[in-house]
């Protein structure tokens, strides 16, 4: 039966992850994932893509707090309630087409980054009393809630995917690749490599009820999936893996042919519930006429 085997949370845009046994769902989401992100001085969006140092930065939960750490630098304390930060400037931030007005963190977490990535950025905290939704090309008559991911509140990926990936690597004397190159939220066990490709829904019996979450959209990937996350940069050795690997197998016609490796999902019912590593999810396929 297949079931959670991860669940991981970006509480920082492009910054490393926190692995999680249980956390609770929102309508955009995982809690806390992506609800902060690192801008230029045009308000627009900072990512590995370019500053690949990113992925040393390692936020936690404590209390209140999000502490944010990095190497040589002092821990950096931020607020998690966004009511703190009312009375704050507000910045027009943009991922992608999509711009709104969010919370500045404040100088202290302004000079953080910008001492961090040598160059002159923002932090911001997307305010709760906005809106962002996800494409409706791909969610239909959903209208789904998003905060700072690229495009979508969920991304699922199954283990055997990367099981499968890792075997073409070793075929090829690569090193294998770990799981948070990929920067999924939940992570399944238990399905057949790219199961995910194919399924519409999944369903998990949670304390609340049902959980529902629906597969929409193949997500395509830029070069961060090279990004060692551990040292911040590529491997020198294979700079440019997985993605020459799997430019042979994986393009996909539904996304104009570009790589795609996962599946971006919203939530259809069950915000407010919990998801916990190890409960058994219902995979339904999807058939297309």
């Amino acid at each position: 039966m297949p079931s959670i085997s991860q669940l991981n949370v970006f509480p920082i845009k492009s910054c490393a992850g926190m692995s999680r046994d249980s956390v609770r769902l929102t309508p955009h989401g995982l809690e806390h994932d992506r609800n902060w992100m690192v801008v230029d001085l045009q308000g627009r969006f900072v990512t590995q893509r370019t500053h690949a140092r990113l992925a040393l930065v390692r936020p936690s939960l404590e209390g209140d707090a999000l502490t944010v750490q990095g190497p040589g630098m002092p821990a950096l304390a931020l607020p998690v309630d966004a009511a703190e930060l009312a009375n704050s400037p507000t910045i027009r931030a943009t991922v992608w087409k999509d711009t709104v007005a969010a919370l500045d963190a404040g100088d202290e977490a302004a000079r953080w980054f910008s001492d961090f990535l040598d160059a002159p950025v923002r932090l911001v905290r997307f305010n709760p009393g906005n809106e962002r939704t996800a494409s409706a090309n791909w969610t239909g008559d959903v209208r789904a809630q998003v905060r700072f991911a690229d495009g979508f509140p969920l991304l699922v990926l199954g283990e055997a995917s990367l099981g499968d990936l890792n075997a073409r690597l070793a075929g090829k004397g690569v090193d294998p690749i770990a799981m948070n190159r990929f920067r999924p939220n939940l992570v399944l066990a238990g399905i057949e490599a790219y199961e995910e490709d194919f399924t519409e829904t999944l369903r998990i019996e949670a304390e609340g009820g049902e959980v529902q979450l629906r597969l929409v959209k193949p997500c395509t990937r830029c070069p961060i999936p090279t990004i060692d996350q551990a040292h911040g940069a590529p491997d020198p050795r294979w700079p440019n893996e997985p993605t020459d690997t799997m430019s042979a197998y994986r393009a996909d016609s539904r996304v104009d042919g570009a790589v795609s490796f996962g599946q971006n999902a919203i939530v259809i019912a069950g915000a407010g519930d919990t998801l916990t590593v190890g409960q058994t999810v219902d995979a339904e396929l999807r058939f297309d006429a």
